[in-house]
């Protein structure tokens, strides 16, 4: 068959599209149409919806080599104000181009003093300057300063009057002279904190790093080490290490690529699994497009591995089960930090006609607090394999994007 088009003169097609200044596009049936002309039309019309992939970044060093991404990273974390019994704490999010989302939480970081259903305040921040901080900047006494425009969203939070629209903080890091020497000079000491100015006296948040207590856990005797940098031996063909970190002297060596299945663990035994991730930073993604991975344990059932730090906790971020289970509380860190899962699993149970007469059950500790104690997997996840009594390992999740694991070790019970 022809792919082109003859007929009257008189019976044109007119095609306006209200993105385009220019006229509009006239195709004249005697003229030749052929399927090239066609794909053009979809590509001009397709062409502004389609959205391009947020930056994703692997590496703090690929952060602070770029000015733009310097200080909204820098900005980006936790904070902890105490003063007497009052305490609160404040995770601010990098949303991109010195925007960033925060939430406060009476009685301190969640998993240290606040807990799910406790009150929490929401809001949203801008930077006032739109200076980038440039590294070098100041001398070995030195202060980096910036405003936050805060603007509070649903219930206002203490400090806020009623009609007032925002509340502007001071946020500085401050570089100052220790004393230690550490071989190649003095060691500066570098804090931050965001600084409510209208309070007597100021109000002043602390910035913490808080680590897993779990961190860097070697493997009991006994134990499988599924994963220890060296190689790639307990891994089916696919598996990618990511060598640069090696190269660059780094202690605990290569770290995997998340789209990795393990080979098989040893059929119907429970166990103990530890392992360690890192989402990568990506200021400008949304939702589940924010580093998003997940640690299918017994290639069945998915612990959501996702960049959730702020958000509520759900059962489709980090540390769910999707449809089957919330976390506890919302224990995930910021972005370019290692975090560790503690996974305590018991296989399902299986008669010899293959019905199934146990639930799988698993207790999680994310960066060392409870997650999950002890619940019923009624059910697998979606996204990978069904449930089974067949010996089976762990797979962890691509999802395009390039989360990071290491340190993975097994001890059967």
């Amino acid at each position: 068959m022809s792919d082109t088009f003859t007929g009257d003169r008189t019976n044109a097609i007119s095609v306006r599209f209200p993105f385009f200044s220019n006229p509009p596009i006239i195709f004249m049936k005697q003229l030749s149409f052929s399927p090239a002309w066609l794909c053009l039309v979809v590509f001009l019309i397709a062409s502004p919806l389609m959205a391009e992939k947020p930056e994703e970044y692997t590496s703090l060093r690929e952060v602070f080599s770029d000015e733009s991404l310097r200080k909204d990273f820098g900005i980006q974390g936790e904070y902890l104000y105490k003063e007497g019994d009052c305490v609160f704490g404040l995770q601010v999010v990098a949303e991109g181009d010195g925007k960033f989302r925060c939430v406060a939480y009476p009685g301190g970081l969640p998993g240290e003093g606040w807990t799910r259903g406790d009150a929490k305040f929401s809001g949203t921040a801008e930077s006032v300057s739109g200076k980038d901080w440039k590294r070098g900047d100041g001398a070995t006494e030195s202060e980096l300063s910036d405003i936050l425009r805060f603007t509070p969203t649903g219930e206002l939070p203490p400090g806020f009057q009623p009609g007032e629209k925002t509340l502007d903080a001071k946020v500085a890091i401050t570089r100052r002279d220790n004393g230690q020497e550490n071989g190649q000079g003095r060691r500066r000491m570098i804090e931050m904190s965001i600084t409510l100015d209208g309070f007597d006296p100021p109000v002043v948040f602390k910035k913490v790093r808080r680590t897993s207590p779990t961190l860097g856990e070697k493997a009991p005797e006994g134990a499988l080490v599924v994963f220890d940098g060296s190689n790639l031996d307990q891994f089916l063909p696919g598996a990618k290490m990511d060598e640069t970190q090696s190269r660059r002297g780094a202690s605990r060596g290569n770290t995997l690529w998340a789209e990795a299945a393990s080979k098989p663990f040893e059929k119907g035994q429970a166990y103990k699994m530890h392992l360690e991730f890192m989402l990568s930073y990506m200021p400008k993604a949304r939702g589940q497009g924010r580093s998003n991975s997940g640690v299918y344990i017994d290639e069945a059932y998915e612990c959501q591995v996702l960049d959730s730090f702020g958000l509520d906790g759900k059962n489709n971020e980090c540390g769910g089960f999707y449809t089957i289970a919330e976390p506890a509380v919302n224990m995930c860190f910021p972005p370019l930090q290692w975090q560790t899962y503690d996974i305590d699993f018991t296989p399902p149970k299986f008669g010899a006609d293959g019905t199934k007469t146990e639930n799988a059950r698993l207790t999680v500790k994310q960066n060392g607090v409870v997650i999950h104690d002890n619940i019923e997997l009624p059910k697998e996840t979606p996204g990978r394999k069904k449930e089974t009594d067949e010996a089976r390992g762990v797979y962890l999740q691509g999802h395009s994007n390039k989360v990071q694991y290491r340190n993975i070790w097994v001890k059967y019970e």
